[in-house]
């Protein structure tokens, strides 16, 4: 199975002078996990994922005050449509993170998260052990 049978389409792109709390606003609407940072500045991508956010708020950070630019990771990872899942696990694994951008062409279409694979994985087991 490929990233593209996995990925969700629905990717938000934000600007680095997003507030924190309007990141989390905007994902929590989308019921999303992660978004993509695009700094027009640098013509970088980056991204900023639920975890970021919490953990700014938990140290005692203000969500209104802090911008996605100061907590989001720019050494990204990116993934295309045509990568299998045990490719993208194995990124996700050995960078230690849950979330890859999915690149095809010159922008992002999509996102995978390591709960996308497992949807993916977790059918296919059941058939396997029924089978046996």
């Amino acid at each position: 199975m490929l990233v593209r049978d996995a990925m969700s389409t629905v990717v938000l792109t934000i600007g680095p002078t997003h507030t924190l709390r309007q990141a989390a606003r905007l994902m929590s609407a989308r019921r999303i996990g992660a978004a993509v940072v695009h700094d027009p500045d640098t013509c970088g991508l980056g991204i900023i994922t639920e975890r970021d956010i919490l953990d700014a708020v938990g140290s005692g950070l203000d969500p209104d005050r802090e911008t996605a630019s100061a907590h989001t990771t720019t050494d990204v990872v990116f993934a295309t449509p045509v990568w299998t899942l045990e490719e993208a696990a194995e990124a996700m694994t050995h960078g230690g993170f849950r979330h890859l951008i999915v690149l095809d062409g010159e922008g992002p279409v999509g996102i995978v998260s390591v709960r996308d694979i497992i949807r993916c994985w977790a059918p296919a087991r059941r058939t396997v052990a029924a089978a046996g």
